[in-house]
């Protein structure tokens, strides 16, 4: 049982609790009430007797005293009890919505690793392809043959590796020269990409063992496709430290594969309904949502604080939790965050 079931059995012991007690302490408050009535009806009766009654109203006096004091401490005794098991209420159903909390930053935290895990597999794929030997002899001499041989070789890796839409191989002047599916995507042979953010990072890396990774985004020539973009540097005989000869890039579908892991958050009973899962890049911008809102366009108002995790209550009075990319092996992440959103009921 975790720490949010357990708590909320707690708080039901507690008021069910406080309701046979209550009921108990009506029953006691109910019976001095009749104590006291006829300690009332035997001292009129006694008083009618006279001296033959007086021993009888000495009794009827001390029942009346002891109904009384009957009837104080039941009362006494419903307060404090009532006090108390408001108090121990009060603090399960704080322990409860901690307990809601810590676990939705943890649903956070797992969104966020299980992207960076399978970003990480990415680099480490632009990087081994960038060595292939197709790939490094079209860029040390692009003929018309090599590049055949090359986009072939790119179409090879994209039939076996179904998380891409395309593998670009880019001149150092930013042309792209080969790419793996160059029947569904016959624009991009050709295209100028210099301009691109992601390509003049790529250019500039040092050696082939670097790696540059953009921001999600769509792309034009992919057919305005949602892409994750990986480059990597293609080097003279394949060595890291050979002289470059232009860029690998290969194109991540981003849209299914984020999609299916905020989605696949596991959800308790009636939560999915009411629960936002996302994913924000640095600049707290949507690039994953489970219900498909506000991607690439909305910029979240999160409040971290300065925070790497934690949760807060926002102006709507839900809950927000988010916890912040620890990167994964040699993949330090972008900076995202995984987010949950969730009204609280």
């Amino acid at each position: 049982m975790n720490d949010l079931s357990l708590a909320e059995v707690v708080g039901a012991s507690a008021r069910a609790l406080k309701n046979e007690a209550s009921s108990n302490l009506g029953a006691i408050q109910s019976i001095a009430s009749r104590m006291k009535l006829l300690a009332l009806n035997a001292l009129i009766e006694a008083a009618h007797a006279g001296e033959k009654g007086a021993g009888f109203s000495v009794v009827a006096q001390e029942v009346r005293t002891v109904s009384t004091e009957v009837e104080t401490l039941a009362a006494a005794l419903g307060r404090g009890l009532s006090t108390g098991v408001d108090e121990l209420t009060g603090a399960v159903e704080r322990l409860a919505g901690e307990a809601r909390a810590t676990r939705c930053v943890d649903l956070a935290l797992n969104a966020v690793e299980l992207i960076d895990r399978n970003l990480y597999e990415r680099t480490c794929d632009v990087r081994w392809w960038a060595t292939d030997a197709a790939v490094v002899a079209c860029g040390l001499d692009p003929t018309p043959a090599a590049i055949a041989y090359a986009g072939e070789r790119l179409g090879v890796i994209l039939s076996a590796y179904t998380v891409y839409l395309d593998l670009w191989l880019c001149d150092l002047e930013g042309r792209v020269i080969a790419n793996g599916r160059p029947d569904a995507y016959p624009g991009v042979v050709g295209s100028q990409v210099e301009a691109e953010a992601w390509f003049r990072d790529a250019r500039a890396l040092q050696n082939g063992d670097a790696f540059t990774a953009a921001d999600v985004r769509t792309e034009a020539r992919l057919d305005g496709a949602q892409v994750a973009t990986y480059c990597a540097s293609v080097r003279a005989d394949g060595r890291s430290n050979g002289a470059p000869l232009g860029v690998l890039a290969i194109h991540f579908d981003w849209r299914p594969q984020a999609r299916a892991i905020v989605q696949g958050v596991r959800m308790g009973a009636g939560e999915r309904d009411r629960t936002r899962v996302m994913l924000l890049d640095a600049r707290n911008r949507v690039i994953a949502c489970s219900r498909d809102e506000g991607v690439l366009t909305e910029t979240y108002h999160l409040r971290t604080d300065g925070r790497s995790q934690g949760h807060y209550r926002d102006e709507r009075d839900r809950l927000v939790a988010f916890h912040e990319t620890s990167g994964y092996e040699t993949y330090r992440g972008l900076g995202w965050r995984g987010v949950i959103e969730q009204r609280v009921e």
